[in-house]
Formats: structure tokens, C-alpha cells, sequence
């Protein structure tokens, strides 16, 4: 269990930590999960790859999350070693004959993903046959304006394949679904309607009457200069897509949120190791907490936290050094902080919930770990 603290100065003066510390508020995941299970008219999987820290998923199955988007084996087994009623999904579509085996017979997955005919094959042979079996079709999205990542370059099928193994899977007995995934931090809502036609087209072709819906994940996070638009306005783009679609009522939508759900809820705190002029040397950086910022060129804000005083004077634009020997260990754009930060100081960074220590290496050595919780305002208000 993580410990517990009032604010993030408070555990600060308590630990004075030589190492990065993550401060998870689960009050802002209580929030946001709040508002995805308000305004979503299906069920909202959290995509546990985003960030699968015990902490974090416990916070949000408090929160009233009870299914989970699981890409792996080890993801599966945590879902389901913790929370005895969630629900799992194996959502990569590409997965070992062992795993498939194992996530059926030990965890009881009846739910899978597929984007290749072959991936239906070894599913049925390794689950022992279609009974009790869905069987979702990914399919492949356009790039969309203002998304990071764009997916479907690596995972996604064609509509005529995508016919194919629908028609395919349903004549074997499974039921079947049509998912996508639209490219994670997508700031175009209407990039879902865009997929929405993509399976409206693969449904005509098919004609068969899909069991489940899922529209995958892409949900964006607010960061330092992100345009970002309400949830709203993509739930609406979602529900107009939809009932074009003319599904059967028992359908069950579904989406995958990570980055959404979670990127707001934890901020981490470095420790200033060395000055030399307006570059600074911390204890986190690319290879540990921070690999986004290069990533995918993410602005994160900032502030100072320091014992027994606060800094008054202006700030100023510091250039923030990683505590590995390699010399790309950078974080790309300033930050500004009180011009008289000093050697011992901390600074904490904030909105690295997602894709933060689920990516971190030991590069070096060097790799954050502690977890707390803290019960102060966060540097941006969530909502």
C-alpha cells in the first residue's frame, strides 16, 4: 500500500526523497472515471497498459471501473488476481498459443481480438472450440488529424479481409464484434465518426448481425498547450456514428480509455542534482518517466517545491538533463521555474499518468519506483 500524505510538500518535508517519487491523486481518478461512466452509453475498459501500477488500477476500481482492456498475459493475471469481479478482454490482436491457451483455461478470456484469419485458427484450436467464444475484428482507421500515434500502421485489417473473418468466425460458431482504435491523444473527434463509416462499409459487406462494438481507445489528455475538446463532443460523435450502424439492441458498445482516464491523476517529483547556469541536472528523465516528451513532443508543467520557504522571485526558462551519461537524455522544451532553483530542490512535473512508469527502463540504473499518495490540488485542474 502506497503511503499516504496531505500534499505533495508535505511528503516532501517528510521524506526528503534522493530518488523520483510518484504522487498519485486518486481523487481526480474518482473524478474522470466518474465522467466516462456518466457520459459513455456502453462499458468503459481501462486499458491497462497505460499504466498497470497496483495503485492506479485499485484507484480505479474504486472508482467503479470493472472491465479492463488486458494485452497480455501478466496484464490479464493482475486484473484478475485483484478484483475477483472484473472483467477482461484480450484486446492485442496478436498473441501467443500458449498465452491463448493459458488466458482461457486459467483466467476464463472468452473475449479476443483478431486482425488476421490465422489469429482465428489458433484461438479456436488453443480455446478448444467456438462455444461461449466473441471474437472481435480490428479493423484498419485513416490517420487522423491531431492524433500522436497513429496504430493502424501496425494492427488493423482492410475492409474486404475484415468481411472475411467476420463471416468467417460467425459460420464456426463464435459470436463476433468490429473494433478499431483510432490513434492514442486524438484531438479530432470526428476521426470516430470517419471510423464508424470504416465498419458501417465492413457490416454491409458481411451481413452479419455483431454481437459487440468496441471503439477502441484515443481518448485525449489535456496537456501544456493541447486544444483539447470536451468528452463530450466525442461521445456525441460516437452515438450519431452508431445509430447510422442500425446494430441490433443487445449490442454491446464498449471503449478502451487510458491516457484519459489516468494521465491527469499522477504528477512525479525530481530532485535538482546539479546547476550549471539555466540547465539543470535531475534524477528522472527520458529513460525513466519523461520518454513522452520526446515521444510525442508533450509540454508537461512544473513547479518548485522546496522545505521551509517558497520562491518569490520570477522564473526563468531551464533546460531539464536526465540523470543518465547518455547525452540525449534531454527533455526537448523548457520549463519555467523560480530563477533562483538551487542544487537540492525538488520539482515537481506533472500529467505523467499515462505511458510514464509503465515505460520506464533500468537504463543506467536508474528507474522510479515509489509510489505515494497525496490529497492537494494538482499543478492543472483536471477538468
Amino acid at each position: 500500500m502506497a503511503k499516504d500524505f496531505e500534499s505533495v510538500k508535505a511528503m516532501v518535508a517528510a521524506l526528503q526523497p534522493s530518488y523520483p517519487v510518484y504522487c498519485l491523486r486518486p481523487e481526480i481518478i474518482t473524478e474522470t472515471a466518474k465522467r466516462f461512466l456518466d457520459l459513455f452509453p456502453g462499458r468503459v475498459l481501462y486499458a491497462v497498459k497505460c499504466n498497470p501500477h497496483p495503485e492506479v488500477l485499485k484507484a480505479l476500481y474504486n472508482a467503479g471501473i470493472r472491465h479492463f482492456d488486458t494485452a497480455s498475459l501478466p496484464e490479464i493475471a493482475q486484473v484478475r488476481e485483484s478484483f475477483g469481479d472484473a472483467a477482461c478482454y484480450f484486446m492485442h490482436p496478436v498473441k501467443g498459443r500458449a498465452v491463448i491457451n493459458t488466458s482461457a483455461r486459467v483466467y476464463e478470456i472468452d473475449t479476443f481480438v483478431i486482425d488476421h484469419m490465422d489469429e482465428l485458427d489458433k484461438i479456436l484450436k488453443e480455446t478448444g472450440g467456438a462455444e461461449g467464444l466473441t471474437i472481435y475484428v480490428r479493423i484498419k482507421t485513416p490517420p487522423a488529424e491531431g492524433t500522436l500515434y497513429h496504430l493502424a500502421a501496425k494492427f488493423g485489417a482492410g475492409v474486404t479481409e475484415a468481411v472475411a473473418m467476420l463471416k468467417e468466425a460467425q459460420s464456426r460458431g463464435c459470436q463476433v464484434g468490429v473494433a478499431f482504435h483510432v490513434g492514442s491523444q486524438c484531438l479530432t473527434p470526428g476521426a470516430y465518426t470517419t471510423a464508424l463509416q470504416l465498419v458501417g462499409e465492413v457490416l454491409d459487406q458481411a451481413k452479419v448481425q455483431i454481437a459487440g462494438l468496441d471503439v477502441g481507445g484515443g481518448f485525449p489528455a489535456a496537456y501544456l498547450g493541447t486544444n483539447m475538446p470536451p468528452l463530450e463532443d466525442y461521445v456525441a460523435a460516437i452515438e450519431e456514428g452508431v445509430k447510422r450502424l442500425g446494430l441490433r439492441r443487445d449490442c454491446v458498445l464498449m471503449c478502451e480509455p487510458g491516457r484519459a482516464l489516468v494521465a491527469h491523476a499522477i504528477s512525479v517529483v525530481t530532485q535538482v542534482q546539479l546547476r550549471k547556469g539555466d540547465q539543470l541536472y535531475i534524477n528522472d528523465g527520458i529513460y525513466g518517466s519523461l520518454s513522452e516528451t520526446v515521444d510525442a513532443g508533450l509540454r508537461l508543467p512544473a513547479r518548485l517545491v522546496r522545505i521551509g520557504e517558497d520562491s518569490r522571485v520570477p522564473t526563468c526558462d531551464f533546460t531539464l538533463n536526465g540523470p543518465t551519461c547518455d547525452s540525449l537524455d534531454v527533455l526537448p522544451s523548457p520549463f519555467s521555474l523560480p530563477e533562483d532553483v538551487r542544487e537540492g530542490d525538488w520539482i515537481e512535473i506533472d500529467r505523467v499518468g499515462a505511458y510514464s512508469n509503465a515505460l520506464a527502463t533500468r537504463f543506467n540504473g536508474f528507474h522510479p519506483e515509489t509510489m505515494v499518495t497525496v490529497h492537494d490540488r494538482a499543478i492543472m485542474p483536471s477538468l
